[in-house]
């Protein structure tokens, strides 16, 4: 995807963090914006900026994990722009502890948002992208599902978060192939971004009362909630960073995108584990004191 003037992006998680940033470069290279968020509040904050700004965009307030939510975005798009050539199937939300001690409603809730939002971003978007590039030969569209480094790597004590985003890695993966058998106008990426500093380690304050865990959290999720705290308030690597390495993907139509490169290694060593039949290494193993200060605080 090379050009973006007068073209339409649709995100969603656009009120905050990585999706605000993906829509405030969106909007600095001409595109029209449809936004989509839980958070009705601060997303007409948001597109009060880009209307201040002369962008036309619009704000739907959007539950990412109800299809017809996601169909009343695609509606709502088409209607006031009549076009969709970007879909960044963004939203998510952070949840860890022993996999075991993982609510029922921990999971549909994690699984909600990260995993069927983007499940009904494709079934949705992608028919509408496939009809403009019927109907116009010079159609270029493009979708970007986040994951997350989680999506490649399987840390201890995050594993309703890992199944989340390891699907979302392996939806896309198989969305490349499917798009590649139908057309060459439509293409995706998929985003694996590590720790960013954003207000991710708080994403239970938009979790809906009818998902609320009917349990106290255990010592592993106080422990992991802390550690996501810790992570991603040190983190190096803004949002906004995250967008431009986003974009320069589009433009190179690259599938893979990552935020930290030097962060591969892991990933490969698994993969080297998978075809040798290993069994999984210790995520650890380069950090022991980390691996002995979390052990101390699951025993306490």
């Amino acid at each position: 995807m090379q050009e973006f003037q007068g073209k339409v992006a649709v995100i969603t998680g656009a009120a905050s963090g990585i999706g605000l940033e993906m829509a405030r470069l969106a909007a600095s290279l001409g595109m029209r914006l449809a936004l989509a968020d839980i958070q009705q509040g601060a997303l007409a904050t948001v597109v009060d900026e880009f209307e201040g700004q002369g962008v036309r965009a619009f704000g739907l307030r959007t539950d990412v994990s109800r299809s017809a939510d996601i169909q009343a975005l695609a509606d709502a798009t088409l209607a006031r722009f009549g076009q969709v050539d970007l879909l960044i199937n963004n939203a998510g939300v952070g949840a860890g502890g022993l996999l075991w001690e993982n609510s029922e409603q921990d999971w549909d809730w994690v699984l909600g948002v990260n995993l069927r939002s983007v499940i009904h971003g494709v079934r949705i978007f992608t028919p509408l992208m496939l009809e403009h590039a019927a109907r116009d030969p010079a159609y270029r569209g493009h979708i970007v599902n986040t994951a997350s480094m989680s999506g490649l790597i399987n840390a201890p004590a995050m594993g309703v978060y890992n199944v989340s985003k390891s699907a979302v890695v392996a939806l896309s993966e198989t969305l490349y192939h499917d798009l590649s058998l139908v057309t060459e106008q439509v293409h995706c990426s998929v985003l694996c971004p590590y720790f960013v500093p954003t207000a991710f380690s708080d994403s239970a304050r938009n979790r809906p009362e009818a998902l609320a865990s009917q349990t106290p959290l255990t010592r592993s999720q106080l422990v992991a909630q802390a550690n996501s705290v810790k992570a991603v308030s040190s983190a190096r690597i803004s949002a906004a960073q995250i967008a431009e390495l986003t974009f320069a993907a589009l433009r190179e139509e690259r599938f893979y995108v990552y935020s930290h490169p030097q962060a591969l290694a892991p990933v490969r060593e698994r993969y080297e584990a998978i075809l040798e039949q290993r069994n999984p290494g210790d995520p650890f193993a380069g950090k022991p004191d980390v691996r002995a200060r979390l052990i101390a605080d699951l025993r306490g």
